[in-house]
């Protein structure tokens, strides 16, 4: 008699699988709660009670329809903490005569896996989570011969082929791309809207945690975690972000301010990662209400949300599989200062850093903008090591997963890949972040000040930043006009002293 096991991760809670479409009687799923997870790096406290949330809660859905489950809990007496080593027990004491598991979206869990079905003794197979929009090889093949990945070039395809904002085979309006519309700061708070929470009871799961010594960073409302963690409650923040959030999301997605930590992004982020909604439905019920409201929402707004999940989303997967595991050693500067220890605690002076710091640690989330310019534009203009940025970014947000942490971390980010995936260095000093918001405005040090006293540790480390890689960066097309005006500047050595000064002493900043 044929009995299978099939594996369900914690990333692949897709309920619309064709795994799913009927139970049967011979088929078994397994899911684990795994020390092996929440201890290859420190986690969000946040960050493991959603994935356990979510487990559970899928398990449960689909155990009422039917479906035999397996569901290991991490203070489960058979739970053995380790991929193999649980597989391996459970086909020995079950007597499986079969292995099936979805693809895994990390490459250390692909190699597992791969290890795991070679030491089996019984058949074993691979299926597609059938929740992104091109597969692993996609990327590598569309830019064969190429010595350059550029996104643009991939985004317009994936736009041609699931015909998002397109007539026949061009772009709605003509334009693809209105990227320049997105860059606008936020002067109004009276656009601000309380946002779509989901509070629900973590305290057991933390308790569970505790028990187990499982390390964490962060903090957590135990009465009310908010995030979503079913497929009921995502769809409904998707509903949420069409109707009250889409209106302003293009103009202001790149925007700083203390005001609020959402402004209007969709924080689908999470139910996107771990699969309890998929990117096409998001596009495409995006596009919808959009196609309804023309009048009220331009396409700006519309088509740069679009752009991060048809365009960005797909192309970091396809990054990922193209250039592991390679890419998580790359180091293009050399870089090997250690991260500052106020990076997990938010005891800063400097305001940006102090707020999106905090603001992750409380929520573990941040948008896109405060990751890159502000924590990331950080953590290169100073040096810190590759491995160590890619840690904090990896533990610190709730929908950190490996293949597309890393990518926009070390790759975008860091630019340590030398630029695969970002053309050129993504640096500002602090015109840029005063610019985009009003963390400057309270800040012990003075934006418009490069050397002395109070003066911002951006705008020196900014200029030390090109002057000590300018081996690396002067031939850039992008960047020349970053040297010819340093070339110009007459304080040169007063701006290099006070960046090192700063490097010197990055802990007191």
């Amino acid at each position: 008699m044929t009995k299978i096991l099939r594996l369900v991760l914690g990333d692949q809670l897709n309920s619309q699988h064709s795994w799913f479409a009927a139970p049967n009687s011979s088929v078994t799923y397994l899911m684990l709660e795994m020390r092996q997870e929440t201890d290859y790096v420190t986690h969000h406290i946040q960050k493991v009670v959603g994935f356990f949330l979510s487990m559970r809660q899928f398990a449960q859905e689909l155990q009422a329809q039917g479906h035999q489950f397996i569901y290991l809990t991490l203070d489960d007496p058979q739970n053995q903490q380790s991929l193999p080593a649980q597989v391996q027990a459970l086909v020995r004491k079950e007597g499986f005569t079969r292995f099936e598991y979805l693809l895994p979206d990390e490459y250390r869990l692909d190699q597992q896996l791969q290890a795991c079905c070679a030491d089996l003794d019984i058949p074993c197979q691979a299926f597609d989570t059938e929740h992104f929009l091109s597969d692993r090889e996609y990327l590598t093949n569309f830019f064969k011969g190429k010595k350059t990945f550029l996104m643009e070039s991939f985004y317009r395809e994936m736009r041609r082929k699931y015909q998002v904002l397109m007539e026949g085979n061009q772009p709605l309006t003509g334009q693809w791309n209105y990227d320049q519309d997105n860059r606008q700061a936020l002067k109004d708070k009276s656009l601000i809207l309380a946002p779509r929470l989901h509070p629900k009871q973590a305290g057991p799961i933390v308790d569970l945690l505790d028990r187990c010594g499982v390390s964490t960073v962060g903090t957590i409302d135990t009465e009310a975690f908010v995030w979503p963690t079913s497929r009921k409650e995502s769809l409904e923040l998707l509903d949420h972000f069409c109707e009250h959030l889409l209106v302003h999301f293009g103009s202001y997605q790149d925007a700083l301010t203390t005001w609020d930590p959402y402004l209007f992004h969709s924080r689908l982020s999470f139910s996107l990662n771990c699969k309890l909604i998929s990117p096409l439905e998001v596009v495409q019920t995006v596009e919808a209400y959009w196609s309804r409201r023309q009048d009220q929402i331009g396409i700006a707004q519309v088509e740069g949300f679009i752009r991060q999940i048809l365009g960005w989303r797909e192309y970091m997967r396809g990054i990922y599989w193209a250039k592991m595991p390679d890419f998580a050693q790359l180091n293009y500067f050399g870089h090997d200062r250690k991260l500052p220890d106020w990076f997990w605690t938010g005891n800063t002076k400097m305001n940006c850093l102090s707020q999106s710091i905090q603001q992750s640690l409380d929520l573990a989330y941040a948008h896109h903008i405060q990751r890159l310019m502000v924590t990331g534009n950080f953590a290169l203009l100073a040096g810190i090591h590759p491995d160590e940025v890619d840690r904090w970014y990896l533990g610190i947000y709730i929908d950190a997963i490996e293949w597309v942490e890393i990518t926009n971390t070390r790759g975008m980010s860091q630019f340590a890949d030398g630029g695969i995936v970002g053309t050129k260095p993504y640096v500002s000093s602090a015109n840029y972040i005063k610019k985009q918001g009003n963390y400057c405005s309270t800040c012990a040090y003075q934006a418009d000040k490069k050397t002395g006293e109070g003066s911002c540790p951006f705008n020196s480390l900014y200029w030390h930043f090109h002057a000590r890689n300018r081996d690396l960066l002067e031939k850039n097309p992008r960047i020349g006009m970053v040297y010819r005006t340093w070339d110009k500047m007459g304080n040169q050595q007063a701006i290099l002293a006070q960046a090192e000064a700063y490097l010197l002493d990055l802990e007191n900043l």
